[in-house]
């Protein structure tokens, strides 16, 4: 595909996510910037790394995601004006290992920040995440976030229920989302899919099978054989290498939460009680000098 049909696409897609998101009423502020308007991003000027290797094998899959992140440059620094590439292996590395949670939560923001991000450039300095309380979901929602605890923008649900779905919240344009799977590859025993939406293709796995094995491997006072654990391990590869041969939204599924409230959804009893202020993002706006530097004078400062 051409670099411009690949602009074409993407402003297919970003006319219908916005035309969603007023169909929503969720559209409640204005963003940090409009990108061509306010501000010039480049993106895809750096190649993600999808080479598989034996600790990302899913990441050359063709529909593993790749994300285009915004960040600020340094600790007091306006935005840069390109994104960098983030793939499933980057996740890897930062989580450090690779598993079946980390995939699913970042397919699931991957649908989420088509809606949040309707232009495809994630800005990290306006996220906050909400995941259940597995180490793999909230180390995928706080690297693909920037999202911290001590920054009073990183929470676990109070719901239990959505222990296996994810909220990403937009401070600057007001919205937030909730993404999860659909039914059909969800396998944590005992536990609902908090949306409607059902896959339409047969997974290699049956979810039956993999929840049994799981009841057996992980549950407490569980003794299983060698066998077990590797079947288990070969389970998790096969469903998640067969997820991503199919595109995403046919596996995972996203809704705009109407009047959204942060302390409806958090657990408040794992949130610091006095969060840091972030400062590292504060000036990603800052104005530019109206003139070049000059050649100061003796003793003179620019």
């Amino acid at each position: 595909m051409t670099r411009f049909m690949r602009r074409m696409s993407q402003s297919v897609l970003s006319i219908w996510s916005i035309l969603f998101l007023i169909a929503a009423g969720a559209i409640a502020a204005e963003p940090t910037y409009k990108q061509g308007e306010t501000i010039f991003i480049e993106t895809g000027v750096e190649t993600p790394d999808r080479a598989p290797t034996w600790y990302a094998p899913m990441v050359a899959k063709p529909y593993a995601p790749t994300f285009e992140m915004l960040a600020t440059q340094g600790t007091q620094g306006r935005y840069y004006p390109y994104t960098y590439p983030a793939t499933l292996k980057d996740l890897v590395r930062f989580h450090g290992h690779d598993c079946e949670g980390t995939t699913h939560a970042a397919n699931a923001a991957w649908v989420a920040f088509r809606i949040l991000f309707p232009d495809g450039i994630i800005d990290r300095s306006v996220l906050w995440g909400i995941s259940g309380d597995s180490p793999c979901w909230t180390d995928a929602v706080a690297f693909l976030t920037g999202a911290r605890l001590q920054y009073g923008n990183l929470g676990f649900f109070k719901d239990k229920r959505y222990s296996h779905a994810i909220v990403l919240y937009r401070e600057d344009t007001k919205v937030a989302v909730l993404a999860t799977w659909k039914e059909g590859i969800n396998n944590i025993p005992a536990e609902p899919v908090m949306l409607p939406g059902k896959i339409t293709w047969k997974p290699k796995v049956t979810m039956k099978d993999v929840e049994a094995l799981k009841a057996v491997v992980k549950k407490a006072g569980g003794k299983p054989t060698p066998y077990q654990v590797d079947l288990m391990r070969y389970q998790q590869w096969v469903h998640v290498n067969d997820v991503l041969e199919h595109p995403l939204e046919e596996s995972y599924q996203a809704k705009v939460i109407d009047n959204f409230k942060w302390e409806e959804w958090i657990d408040p009893v794992k949130t610091i009680t006095k969060p840091h202020e972030r400062t590292d993002t504060r000036l990603k706006n800052y104005p530019y000098r109206s003139r070049p530097i000059e050649t100061p004078a003796a003793g003179g400062r620019p």
